[in-house]
């Protein structure tokens, strides 16, 4: 017996009632996106556990009807639940591998002033708001680089976000969490900066980010924050060290210098490998980039001068990006393109770093072999990660939105926000054959309405979307 839960395109309907013996429920798509050929499967058939959420197969909706009076014969009848999203496109859910939970728009408070006039717990409830909008846009795991402020929160965070033994759910709606604590950078370079006293960095007890010295305090520093349960370590490996000169000289101000020794970096890197933990670094400048190549670096940030101007020599910075490629995988690029973007609109950011950060991701795409890249082969693997707290929780898709718009094709893209995301954030447990396996488990899902869900447009008006849950209901649409 199968009973079918239709969603329409103007709504979506609950399923109806029917006697749940069975332990699965299935999901017919219109069309499905396979993350690994980036292709759109057409009338695929998905079946999903019921109580873990994982995908135990995808075939032809034609082959699963053949196979339906076998299931109804053994099962004596028994009810089998479909939702049916024939008239959509089903996706993955999207991965933003760079994220803080615990800021909100600049431009609305300040980031010097969402950390020293927000108070822990208005900052905590936030980011507990703040997932609940990740979620409902479409990205169903993230990367948190920072609490920018917020000392440990990210663990509780992340605890209330999860499925704990023994609970039917989660404490608060939201997205799977990977979270970093504090963050890593070196005496004097990151805020807040006091501006009664010049050489303090921090205001009333609150810092940004962690300060280390020293191999010997770098070391202490990674084993510190993978004890508090950090998932990833976040360095800061260059910064706006002389930030304080933007009075006299602001080119000088906005001039990222390398924070740490190579000693220093290999130290911190090698440390958390040691423990099993990945590694991210924020970094914009070629030299510090092709430094962390060479150390192993999982994850580089931003990048946005990783190919310069003529002025410094166009074939050095192509030099890097095919350095970069030749290293098979190693280390996985996340642009950022939203924030630069983002900030730069609204006069917040470098007037400059826009342009920049465009033609590093436009050279990448022409000799990086970016569109090819996976674990294991040539070519530099892309994560979509928009620096997403920045700007505001919910308009993630705005950096698929910019890499198509700067020429990525939008097969490229949602493999980039699907499986390239999971391969960039999960955890070193996950490299290897176990990562080759392709286990598929999924709480979370969408459906895209309209036939032209490639498009570059639908992804820039907005684009019409239906959750479904565990339970296989729909939860959501808009």
């Amino acid at each position: 017996m199968v009973s079918i839960s239709p969603t329409s395109s103007t709504g979506a309907s609950s399923p109806s009632p029917v006697a749940r013996s069975s332990n699965v429920y299935h999901i017919f798509a219109g069309k499905l996106f396979d993350s690994h050929s980036r292709k759109l499967v057409p009338k695929q058939a998905i079946t999903i556990d019921r109580d873990s959420g994982t995908i135990l197969k995808v075939q032809d909706v034609a082959d699963f009807w053949a196979e339906s009076e076998r299931r109804r014969l053994a099962d004596n009848g028994v009810a089998e639940e479909i939702v049916d999203l024939m008239h959509l496109t089903v996706l993955p859910g999207f991965v933003d591998a760079h994220v803080h939970m615990f800021l909100h728009a600049y431009k609305e408070t300040s980031w010097n002033d969402q950390l020293t006039k927000e108070s822990l717990a208005e900052r905590t409830l936030r980011a507990g708001a703040h997932a609940r909008k990740t979620l409902m846009a479409g990205f169903t795991t993230v990367r948190d680089l920072g609490t920018e402020g917020a000392e440990d929160a990210d663990i509780a965070l992340r605890k209330c976000l999860a499925v704990l033994p023994d609970a039917e759910g989660p404490i608060i709606p939201g997205p799977r969490y990977y979270c970093s604590s504090r963050a890593i950078v070196s005496t004097g370079s990151y805020g807040p900066k006091s501006s009664l006293f010049p050489s303090q960095n921090v205001v009333e007890g609150v810092t940004g980010a962690e300060a280390a010295d020293g191999v010997e305090g770098c070391i202490r520093a990674v084993r510190r924050q993978i004890g508090t349960g950090a998932d990833w370590i976040k360095i800061y490996a260059d910064y706006r060290v002389r930030s304080r000169m933007s009075d006299v000289s602001p080119s000088t101000a906005w001039t990222s210098t390398a924070l740490f020794t190579n000693a220093e970096l290999r130290a911190m890197i090698d440390t958390a490998h040691a423990h099993g933990v990945k590694v991210a670094a924020h970094t914009n400048t070629p030299g510090v980039i092709e430094q962390l190549l060479d150390l192993g670096v999982d994850s580089i940030e931003h990048g946005s001068d990783l190919f310069l101007s003529d002025a410094h020599g166009t074939r050095a910075g192509a030099t890097l990006i095919e350095k970069w490629a030749s290293l098979r995988g190693t280390t996985v690029w996340v642009p950022t393109l939203a924030v630069v973007y983002t900030l730069g609109q609204q006069g917040l950011h470098d007037t400059a770093a826009w342009e920049r950060t465009r033609r590093s991701f436009e050279k990448v795409l022409q000799v990086g072999g970016a569109a090819g890249a996976g674990p294991g082969r040539e070519g530099i693997r892309i994560a979509c990660g928009g620096d997403t707290g920045a700007f505001p929780h919910g308009e993630n898709g705005l950096e698929m939105v910019l890499m198509r718009r700067l020429g990525a094709e939008w097969g490229v893209v949602l493999g980039w926000a699907t499986l390239g995301g999971w391969e960039c954030v999960r955890g070193m447990e996950w490299e290897g054959e176990r990562g080759e396996a392709r286990v598929r488990s999924v709480e979370e899902g969408q459906g895209l309405q309209g036939a032209k869900a490639r498009g570059k447009s639908n992804l820039e008006r907005g684009c019409r979307l239906a959750r479904f849950g565990r339970a296989g209901r729909a939860i959501w649409s808009a």
